[in-house]
């Protein structure tokens, strides 16, 4: 069975995103690159909500044919042309979008059909929404948060509407020179 992980920058104060929607607020450094770039070698398949999914579609495909193309660039645009790419959407038309699964409904039974399926585990990437409507189906498995040190007062929160206690085991921990601290946490469910 293969796992869903969510992969998530969030602020101490437990926000995703600015109020108004902004991601300036995230420490990205080349030491956070070169670990995310490592990590995500175990897994095929990424998993986005929509608005998360039309971004990476207008950078990652040419991103390493631009001429100040980064070492992350290179590396983050090979892995993305490769990788499965699914997303949560009721208005992303299939025709356009070939190479890419389109969940449009019974999330439960796709997802689950999904875990099922060959290949390795599922990386969902930031993408607040389809983030909060796995939690509330029970559908993550790991969630790898990258707590950066700042508050935002306000945003969207990661946590939301949670409909039951989850119980999470920490596995491990990364502290980054930027004060930026990779937790990596197990769901913990009972038979």
């Amino acid at each position: 069975m293969r796992n869903i992980v969510s992969f998530v920058h969030l602020s101490l104060d437990g926000f995703v995103a600015s109020a108004d929607g902004g991601l300036g607020w995230i420490s990205l450094t080349e030491e956070l690159f070169d670990f995310v770039g490592q990590r995500i070698q175990k897994t095929d398949t990424a998993l986005y909500g929509r608005v998360t999914y039309q971004m990476m579609e207008a950078y990652w495909p040419t991103a390493a044919e631009q001429p100040n193309a980064s070492k992350h660039d290179l590396e983050h645009s090979r892995w993305y042309k490769t990788a499965r790419k699914v997303v949560l959407s009721k208005t992303l038309a299939d025709e356009d979008h070939a190479d890419t699964r389109i969940i449009r409904s019974h999330l439960r039974d796709e997802i689950t059909q999904l875990k099922q399926g060959e290949g390795s585990e599922i990386l969902v990437f930031g993408s607040p929404s389809a983030t909060h409507a796995l939690m509330a189906e029970d559908l993550i498995d790991e969630y790898w948060i990258f707590l950066n040190p700042v508050l935002l007062g306000q945003g969207m929160p990661l946590f939301k509407n949670i409909q039951h206690k989850t119980q999470l085991k920490l596995v491990s921990s990364k502290t980054f020179a930027s004060g930026v601290v990779c937790l990596q946490y197990e769901v913990q469910r009972t038979s």
